[in-house]
């Protein structure tokens, strides 16, 4: 163990150890037979606890022991004469799992029995709390005896304040006690949400939690046990009730619906054009956390000319509870030959109670936006033929937008948060206690190099940031970006064993430096427009390329981008790109993506036509160790309707990212797992491919 070379074991010793598992499985194979033939006598018991006193771990034979209980107190009142009395049997059960504890201390079937035996209400709540003195003593931070702790203090009614000084007594004796310190998070959070005696205030509150765990981390910065309790004050602290961040279309802006793709409207104004020959588009809602509860009695949408009132609402990359940071649904108008002028479309979220965020907070604040729809008639504008003409990422065909054009003025208020909220967030004191917390750290990393000192205070300040863009008086230029990059560009070189995570949280802070004000946000857009002999193609292009990106983020402010460059960084996978419904052309060339599977969150754009993912990784590697890969179509969600055939199989991951995908265009060159094969499976899977490497499918 931990480098130290095994000794192998002496004959004396295998033969013990042969003897040993041969006394194991005779007394298994007799527990068997009594279990499965449902005999419960004193002998069954016996050889049950000669069992779980060499292995705890037994789960059969807890369960039999478990049956024999409600056998024989069931029989107590018939004779009591011959059985023993209900709370002598409890008793032995008591005993046993002592026994068993002794052989090993972090059996989670003894423990679980204990409880069983002691929810039966016969024994002693006061002598359970000497016993767990005891076990403590010699394993302070056991978090068996701790979670058995809360489970007695319960029975007993103790209440939570007593208890939490308990846990104080505990980490004064031992600032490296996890488990007490975890405790101690589940005590406060009962206390703060009950609202007692003292705790009804939670600035005081956190303050005083502040300068306990502050204690431990000067006295001995290179345990992690206070950390982590600093960790969740932090996270309770800057923790807020969700509210909408931002919305497309956003409030006040003037959508126009366009049959016609190569309008000459839409290509000097692409960013305020959408293409729909059957006039629906996207509604997308962003939250400032995930979210669960969005629907039509949540969100209020009132429109004359809607096709339908019933709206069904679909979070994008919803995490296994169901919960997501961005919500789809699609607004339709009914098809008519007339124009539609300015038509209102108003929305309220939060309009009833129901959107509640994974931490339990409701958001109970309505928002409220406003935006207009203006539809031109067939005759006007007569749809027209898809274009076929391969986009080019060539640098002409890219232009920034002037700092005081048009199209300058609506991307500012497309970013910009201008919808009417019930109430300001209440911000102020989370505000004061991280900004003492930065100050403490900041003095702590001046006296001594600390690794997770400085991932906390870049924690602490993006977290102040964070509560900056909610408050409604928040100045954007008073941030501190530059300096938590400086941080996470330290803790790359001082910890170079995470820094996959290190780039991803550093990659979150740029994004988010980008989107911080308008200035920058125009640096990197432009609008794309290229001529050909037969079309002219106008998108509004934001360019991301060359940023050492590995992990994309803080999309929130970006849901207008229709043309996407995030070539030449280190990104990994497309996820946080879902909420980005107007993506036409997407460009991930030269990066790190290592499977098809990795780029799963791009079968909800539905408007993306042009992919380029050439020169990444994918099939350069056997197994790819960074993120989650479904092993065969047989086995995962998305296998349950294969209907790839046998010829697919070889890829079958590209099966399943591109079935259903409209893409035209298609750049896969530069990756392993490229061959004529795949490129002919592709051009057969997506009949719509025109362009794949360049060259015409026809």
């Amino acid at each position: 163990m931990h480098g130290r070379p095994r000794k192998p074991p002496t004959q004396e010793e295998q033969d013990a150890s042969a003897l040993k598992a041969d006394k194991l499985r005779h007394l298994q194979s007799q527990i068997l037979h009594f279990h499965h033939n449902k005999i419960f006598t004193k002998e069954g018991l016996e050889i049950s606890a000669k069992l779980l006193e060499v292995n705890p771990e037994h789960y059969t034979a807890w369960n039999y022991r478990k049956l024999a209980v409600h056998h024989f107190t069931d029989k107590q009142s018939e004779n009591a004469a011959e059985f023993e009395s209900i709370q002598s049997i409890l008793d032995e059960e008591l005993r046993l799992v002592e026994a068993a504890l002794r052989t090993n201390f972090k059996s989670y079937g003894a423990w679980h029995h204990r409880k069983w035996v002691l929810s039966k209400g016969h024994s002693s709540v006061d002598r359970e709390l000497r016993l767990l003195g005891k076990f403590q003593k010699l394993d302070a931070r056991n978090f068996h005896a701790w979670n058995y702790r809360r489970f007695v203090t319960a029975l007993k009614k103790i209440p939570d304040a007593e208890e939490l000084q308990y846990t104080t007594n505990m980490i004064n004796d031992n600032f490296s006690n996890y488990s007490a310190w975890h405790n101690r998070s589940t005590l406060l959070s009962n206390l703060l949400e009950k609202g007692g005696k003292g705790y009804s205030e939670k600035e005081s509150v956190f303050r005083e939690e502040y300068d306990f765990v502050v204690q431990a981390l000067f006295t001995d910065p290179d345990d992690q046990s206070g950390w982590f309790y600093h960790l969740w004050l932090l996270e309770q602290t800057s923790v807020l009730e969700p509210v909408l961040l931002s919305s497309w279309p956003s409030h006040g802006f003037k959508l126009c619906i366009s049959a016609n793709d190569n309008s000459s409207d839409q290509r000097s104004s692409p960013v305020s054009h959408f293409f729909s020959k059957t006039r629906e588009f996207p509604f997308v809602l962003c939250f400032s956390e995930p979210v669960d509860g969005v629907s039509s009695s949540t969100v209020s949408i009132e429109c004359d000319h809607l096709a339908s009132s019933e709206l069904t609402w679909t979070p994008l990359s919803a995490n296994r509870y169901g919960f997501a940071q961005a919500w789809l649904t699609y607004l339709k108008f009914p098809d008519a030959a007339h124009t539609l002028e300015a038509c209102p479309v108003k929305v309220t979220v939060a309009h009833l109670q129901g959107i509640i965020s994974m931490s339990g907070t409701s958001c109970s604040q309505s928002s409220h936006l406003v935006f207009t729809v203006h539809i031109p008639s067939h005759d006007q504008n007569q749809a027209e033929e898809q274009t076929t003409d391969r986009i080019s990422w060539k640098e002409e065909n890219f232009s920034l937008y002037a700092a005081e054009s048009h199209d300058a003025d609506l991307l500012q208020s497309l970013c910009k948060l201008e919808m009417i909220r019930q109430k300001p967030n209440d911000v102020g004191w989370s505000m004061k206690v991280i900004a003492d917390e930065i100050d403490r750290f900041r003095e702590l990393l001046s006296l001594t190099e600390c690794k997770i000192g400085n991932l906390t205070l870049a924690r602490l300040l993006m977290a102040n940031n964070s509560l900056m863009s909610l408050s409604c008086s928040h100045d954007r230029t008073d941030v501190h970006y530059e300096e938590i990059l400086s941080l996470y560009d330290g803790l790359m070189k001082m910890d170079p064993s995470h820094i996959c995570y290190y780039e991803d949280e550093r990659s979150l802070v740029v994004l988010k430096q980008m989107t911080s004000s308008m200035v920058s946000l125009l640096k990197n857009s432009h609008q794309y427009q290229e001529s050909t002999s037969s079309s002219l193609s106008s998108y509004a292009c934001l360019r991301l390329n060359g940023l050492s990106l590995s992990r994309v983020g803080s999309m929130e402010q970006l849901l207008w981008v229709q043309m996407l460059d995030l070539s030449h960084n280190k990104i990994r996978s497309t996820e946080g790109l879902e909420a980005l419904q107007l993506l036409s052309c997407l460009k991930l060339s030269h990066n790190k993506i290592c499977s098809f599977t990795a780029l799963e969150t791009l079968r909800l754009l539905k408007s993306l036509k042009v992919l380029d993912i050439s020169y990444n990784e994918i099939g350069a590697h056997s197994i790819d160790t960074r993120r989650y890969l479904f092993s065969s179509p047989l086995n995962h969600a998305l296998g349950s309707d294969w209907s790839g055939g046998i010829e697919s199989l070889d890829h079958w991951d590209a099966f399943f990212i591109f079935k259903g995908m409209s893409l035209i265009q298609l750049e896969i060159m530069g990756n392993a797992v490229v061959n004529d094969q795949l490129k002919a499976f592709l051009v057969k899977l997506m009949p719509a491919l025109k362009w794949l490497d360049g060259e015409s499918c026809n």
